[in-house]
């Protein structure tokens, strides 16, 4: 019956020194970086195949900066984004952990240090400016979402109304130059079998997905603050405490030397 109960106390130590709102935040930001990497690349690739299959356009020979070099690009982005926050999540799993041990075991072996505090600030920095580049990365997400909200319901227009002649520009939307004549309209071939396939319809759903994606990664940012904010308030409070603890420890100590001293003195002078 001891070993059930000590093995109990153990349990609900160890989960008690569970950061929750850290572990929380770190699984909507990994869910969220998961959601706008995967999709996002995804519905790079269907656009590819979409501007070559349906606007019949291919890659420019050399080393000419294209529309098709600039979707490589960022694929490229997208692998490092995944990298960076699956460690940057990492750090402040741990940085939640040794925090929370640090508040709820105060007077252990765990000191909190100058050093820590330091390290929590820098946390706090760090995530605050990439809040901001995400927000800028959900705002450059909801363009590709437009440009296919468009070419959806250019798709929607036609089959609701007959002979209506509808087109769409590429040049309006910056991927391809004013001198280059990349447009397809609803009387052509091309657009009716663009508008029959799925991957249209596929490549604009994964756009969407990637741009909530982006924003549960805000939100997680967001979320994040709020705990290190807190972290680093209750560990700048909790060394004030320890400071006045010690300080508090060694008056007492020296009262009760000067009082052994004085009661020594007493008991020589009697004798």
């Amino acid at each position: 019956m001891t070993d059930l109960e000590g093995c109990f106390e153990c349990c609900i130590k160890c989960l008690g020194g569970i950061p929750y709102a850290s572990l929380i935040a770190t699984i909507l930001l990994y869910a969220g970086v998961a959601l706008f990497c995967g999709c996002g690349h995804e519905a790079l690739s269907g656009t590819v195949n979409i501007l070559q299959t349906y606007f019949e356009m291919a890659r420019t020979a050399g080393d000419t900066l294209d529309v098709f070099t600039m979707i490589d690009i960022f694929k490229y982005v997208i692998y490092g984004i995944a990298a960076a926050f699956f460690v940057y999540g990492i750090l402040l799993m741990v940085e939640g952990f040794f925090t929370t041990g640090a508040i709820k075991d105060l007077y252990g072996d765990f000191k909190i240090t100058t050093c820590g505090r330091c390290v929590s600030a820098w946390f706090i920095m760090l995530t605050y400016v990439f809040m901001l580049a995400w927000l800028g990365v959900t705002a450059f997400t909801s363009l590709p979402v437009y440009m296919y909200f468009n070419l959806w319901t250019i798709c929607r227009n036609t089959t609701l109304v007959e002979g209506a002649n509808l087109c769409l520009d590429l040049r309006q939307f910056g991927i391809v130059t004013i001198g280059e004549e990349k447009k397809i309209c609803t009387v052509s071939e091309n657009f009716l079998r663009m508008c029959e396939s799925t991957e249209l319809n596929m490549t604009f759903h994964l756009f969407i997905v990637a741009l909530a994606g982006a924003g549960a990664a805000v939100i997680a940012m967001v979320h994040y603050l709020m705990v290190l904010s807190a972290n680093w308030a209750y560990v700048k409070d909790a060394c004030r405490m320890q400071k006045y603890e010690d300080i508090k420890s060694k008056e007492e100590q020296e009262l009760h030397d000067i009082h052994s001293t004085r009661s020594k003195e007493r008991l020589n002078a009697y004798t």
